[in-house]
């Protein structure tokens, strides 16, 4: 499977960004998806996941402004960011695991198989 994350940019505090994360292959819909970051000069942190299944999971500092979705039938993945605050800055990736990966596991990056090269999102006043 190979990954292509996009829709990074800067944006003021308060905007709003949507990334995009393709991915390659004819089973997209098997693989749980996931949405890490990684700010300057800090460890790479879980944001998001779409199970394979039904079920979506939040890290707690982004919960009710930013949302996960999918569409299978293109192969995408997305997160949509709202209310971004300069806290969000960071790289984005988007990863899969695969889809019988417990729930309960999909918050550590070590569960993911395979990664996007990543996009910048950058919130600066």
């Amino acid at each position: 499977v190979q990954l292509q994350a996009s829709g990074g940019g800067t944006v003021q505090p308060g905007a709003s960004l949507r990334l995009s994360c393709v991915a390659s292959g004819r089973t997209f819909s098997s693989y749980s998806m996931g949405w890490f970051r990684q700010a300057p000069g800090k460890e790479r942190e879980f944001v998001a996941a779409d199970r394979s299944g039904p079920g979506t999971y939040y890290a707690n500092s982004v919960r009710g402004r930013f949302t996960i979705s999918r569409d299978n039938a293109k192969n995408t993945v997305y997160l949509q960011m709202n209310r971004l605050s300069p806290e969000d800055t960071g790289v984005y990736y988007c990863a899969a695991a695969p889809g019988t990966t417990l729930s309960s596991l999909l918050r550590s990056w070590k569960s993911y198989d395979y990664w996007g090269q990543g996009t910048l999102v950058t919130v600066s006043s």
